[in-house]
């Protein structure tokens, strides 16, 4: 039996989830998630289990973990029809959604789908490689009216090498595919569920995911997709319009070479412009024009950005695109790097000490929808609601409260709502002990 119970709206977005698993297994999905959010120290699964009360029956929780994991796709589709869209569908124009892959690391030779990758954050000791999973994640970018832009976490897909693959027991049936496969395999799954909503799909990545494969699928699914451009990008001029009475196909590319470099290094053409990025205006010199990429199938939109650091390229599929609209998608996907290292810090992703190939992805997925539902609890409340930063005066109490400030808000609402329940009806005296004990194991972090 849990020990603790969350607030009435946090618990109405977990029952379609709990709804795809098995019957078994449905009713421990909340006291899972519980004790998720009020673990303490390390949190391995172990932890999760003891803050909900549900340590006696561990085995059946390292089953649902495992199930978590194999439903992952059915899951994520309920999260995003069933809790995410209701709040946010209705106050954007236009769905904008991160694209990138994060390390987690992970040790000991028995976590199967881990390898050695490329560290992309090396730190002070200038650790190329790292050891562990790597997970390619799409996340909506939600613009709030009052914090900026929030990243939420909706799916993940494993990438495991190929030597990585054939370590696999056979009976996964587990196939390799590359970091792009498994984006395109994203983004086709993303158009699937949001045809009927009627809105224009704008997808930001990294320019790792710039590719023939990505593009493709994006532009099969009718996604715009806005990235950063290779300087030694092969584009072409746009094709001037056929002669009427011509036979044949129009052209798609131009027969002229364009290189961003000479673009670049052209001292006219150049604009100034201000700009809302990052939260705050800027002036930016950009130079903008129109070409034909074959990876992306046709014409793009291409804006050059000077800085003092030189130039840089990005790109859009939708031609007719404002420099503005390029630049702010580029911008906000630096919410999805912060929700990465909100994941790792403020939920302790890759901490949960499992082994299994689906329980890996289980506990990740789980730590990725708790985000996501933290966040939208959070998304119609006030900071002064949130956050009381009365007794840190050196803190700026003009900032945005922080996801963490937001998780801690979510677990006074549920201890208020299990002081509320210890008040009311019978043996009122034995459930107060029983919640004093419970939070002196949370304060002593037993």
């Amino acid at each position: 039996m849990s020990l603790w119970q969350l607030p009435h709206e946090v618990a109405a977005w977990l029952l379609p989830l709990a709804a795809a698993l098995d019957v078994r297994q449905r009713d421990r999905l909340a006291d899972l998630a519980a004790g998720l959010l009020l673990a303490r120290g390390r949190r391995t699964v172990t932890s999760w289990l003891r803050a909900a009360g549900l340590g006696s029956d561990f085995r059946a929780g390292y089953r649902l973990v495992y199930r978590l994991g194999r439903r992952a796709e059915r899951l994520a589709e309920e999260l995003l029809l069933r809790a995410v869209l209701p709040v946010l569908a209705g106050t954007q124009d236009r769905l904008l959604f991160g694209l990138d892959d994060t390390p987690t690391r992970r040790y000991g030779p028995c976590v199967e789908g881990a390898g050695v990758h490329h560290n992309p954050t090396p730190g002070p000791a200038d650790q190329r490689f790292v050891y562990g999973h790597v997970w390619v994640t799409l996340a909506w970018l939600a613009c709030h009216p009052n914090w900026g832009v929030i990243a939420l976490p909706l799916r993940a897909c494993l990438y495991v090498r190929q030597k990585g693959v054939h370590a696999l027991p056979p009976g996964y049936g587990w196939p390799f595919r590359t970091k792009l496969e498994l984006a395109a395999e994203l983004v086709r799954w993303l158009a699937g569920w949001s045809k009927w909503l009627r809105k224009p799909l704008w997808l930001v990545a990294d320019g790792a995911y710039a590719t023939r494969a990505v593009l493709r699928a994006a532009r099969q699914a009718g996604v715009v997709v806005v990235s950063r451009l290779r300087k030694d990008a092969a584009l072409r001029d746009v094709p001037s319009a056929r002669p009427p009475g011509r036979r044949g196909r129009p052209a798609v590319y131009g027969r002229r070479r364009l290189s961003l470099a000479k673009r670049a290094g052209q001292s006219r053409g150049w604009q100034q412009g201000e700009f809302t990025l990052y939260g705050k205006a800027t002036t930016k010199t950009y130079k903008t024009f129109e070409a034909t990429w074959p990876p992306a199938g046709g014409a793009v939109r291409v804006v050059l950005v000077r800085g003092d650091d030189g130039w840089r390229a990005f790109f859009c599929t939708d031609a007719a695109a404002t420099v503005a609209d390029i630049l702010c998608a580029v911008a906000d996907r630096f919410a999805l790097e912060q929700a990465f290292k909100d994941l790792k810090e403020v939920w302790g992703a890759a901490q949960q000490q499992v082994r299994n190939l689906w329980a890996s992805v289980g506990a990740f997925h789980l730590n990725l929808w708790l985000h996501t539902l933290v966040e939208l609890w959070a998304w119609r409340r006030t900071a002064s609601r949130l956050v009381d930063r009365t007794e840190a005066p050196w803190d700026d109490g003009e900032r945005r409260p922080s996801h963490a400030d937001r998780r801690k808000a979510l677990q006074r609402e549920c201890l208020r709502e299990q002081l509320r329940a210890a008040g009311t009806g019978r043996g009122q005296l034995q459930k107060t002990r029983r919640l004093a004990r419970r939070l002196v194991n949370m304060a002593v972090g037993s």
